[in-house]
Parts: C-alpha cells; structure tokens; sequence
C-alpha cells in the first residue's frame, strides 16, 4: 500500500512538472507575442528623441500625449477613419451575402459543371493577390472611380475564400432539413434565408471577423487606387507619416494605436462565435 501511493506522488509530482513546463512554454510565447504591441503603445507616448535613443529604453521618462495630437492635426483623421469604417462595413456585409449565396449554391445545388467552376474558384486562392492589381485599376479607371471612395470596396464584395469558407459549413448541414422543408412547400430563397442561415450563424460571425480584418488593415490597393488624403484609409494614410530622411516613430505608433483599437474589441466581442466558427470549420466538411 505504502509502494502504490509513493508511486502515485512520483507520478504526480512528474505531472505537475510537466504542467509547469507547458506553462513557462506558454508565457514565454504570450511574452514575444506581445511584447510588440506594447512597445508600439509605450513608443507612441515618447517624444522623437526617446524613440530613436540607442540603446532603447522601453519606458518613456513622461507620458506624454503629443504625438495624439499631432496626428490628428497633420492628417484629416475623423474623415480618415470614417472612410475605413465605411469601406470596412461595406466589404463585410457584400462578403457575407455574396459568399454565403456562392457558398450554399455550391454546397446544395445542382448545375452545370459545378465541380469545374469551383476548382476554378479555389485556383484565385493559389495566386498571389498582387497579380490582379493591374487588372482592377484599369476596370476602376474605365469606371472612372479613380480616388474616390467606391474604388476601395468594389474589388472586395466577393471573395473565393469566403465562397470556400461557406460552402464547408453548409456541407457540414443534415439534407434531411432541406427535404423536409421542400414537402412543407418551401422554395430555394425560403430554405436559404429562413433555415439554413440561421444554423450557420457562427460561421457568419467567423467570416465577418476575418474579411473585417482584411479590410480593415488592407493597404496595397488602397494605396494605388487613392492619392488624396481625404479618401484614404488608415493604412496608407499612416504611411504618409514616413518622410524621406527622418520618420515620426511616436506618430506612427500613435495612429497605429488608433487603428488597431477596433480591431481588438471586435475580437473580444464576438471570440466566442469566432473561436466556435474556426473549429467547426476544422473538424467538419
């Protein structure tokens, strides 16, 4: 009896050993991944001295709140901001429609080289984006929407991930509720709107989160479709702070502080869909 419950605190002792491991394993990636996001908050309340200072120090002397001030004042930023939430909330609401639709039609309906089309489909993901930025300016040039507000979205309402992304989901869904909705007399767009996206209402989430990140934090496009800065958005606007010989580093880390604020609390609001949308997507379809 003795030797079985020495065994036992042998085992457990190994067992917290390795809990402990796993923890110092944990923190010591929670440290690298954050340690930047709080350098680029602690950079914003220094002065330009500080910043550049060799070797760096990671706490300003005084915090200090002018480079918040300066950007507001150098840069038109309400009209800044406006413009990415608008163009954010646009590509978002056009992805979930236009892919949700895409992605039920390739999931449940039957036509005509369906499997052909979706292979297609899926090939725009295996291409870099950068291939179609020519393509798109000279559609938006011959639009003559060239720096204006619309050329940032419209290359945006749809996407091929997205399509896949749906399409996963509502495989992942029983037949028998459709079946059962058709003998109760219900047509394609009442079983699309009124049975089959409700069940998929995490998944929505999931894909809003995502396609919201993309558009908010896109700055390729943006930064060759708009040269004013009135009809930027932030990325490309943050960019503008980098001068030819010296760069406002407080600046910069200021309006990416600013930038970055929606973002987190767009997170912390829905993780929960967001979290149970990316392991049904990987354990289903």
């Amino acid at each position: 009896m003795g030797k079985l419950l020495e065994r036992r605190k042998m085992m457990n002792q190994k067992f917290s050993w390795k809990k402990l491991l796993v923890h110092l394993v944990l923190f010591a990636g929670l440290g690298v991944t954050i340690f930047p996001f709080l350098w680029m908050v602690l950079t914003s309340f220094k002065t330009s001295g500080e910043a550049m200072q060799i070797p760096p120090t990671i706490f300003p002397k005084k915090f200090i709140t002018v480079a918040y001030t300066q950007i507001v004042s150098s840069l038109p930023f309400a009209r800044i901001y406006f413009n990415t939430i608008l163009s954010t909330v646009i590509t978002v609401v056009a992805q979930l429609l236009f892919c949700a639709m895409a992605g039920y039609a390739f999931a449940r309906i039957k036509f005509p080289f369906k499997n052909l089309i979706f292979i297609l489909l899926l090939s725009v993901l295996m291409v870099p984006g950068q291939i179609f930025l020519i393509p798109q300016y000279l559609i938006i040039q011959k639009m003559g929407l060239l720096d204006s507000i619309p050329a940032l979205f419209i290359p945006n309402l749809f996407s091929a991930f997205g399509t896949f992304l749906m399409r996963q989901f509502f495989l992942s869904l029983p037949e028998e509720l459709e079946e059962a909705a058709i003998i109760d007399g219900c047509n394609r767009y009442q079983i699309f709107g009124k049975i089959m996206l409700p069940l998929v209402k995490p998944e929505l989430v999931t894909l809003s989160i995502f396609t919201f990140k993309f558009a908010w934090n896109d700055f390729m496009w943006p930064l060759i479709v708009n040269t004013s800065p009135k009809n930027m958005i932030l990325g490309p606007a943050l960019s503008t702070l980098q001068g030819q010989y010296t760069t406002q580093y407080p600046m910069q880390m200021a309006g990416a502080v600013m930038a970055v604020i929606p973002v987190i609390l767009i997170f912390f609001l829905f993780q929960k869909q967001f979290i149970e949308g990316v392991a049904q997507s990987g354990i289903k379809g």
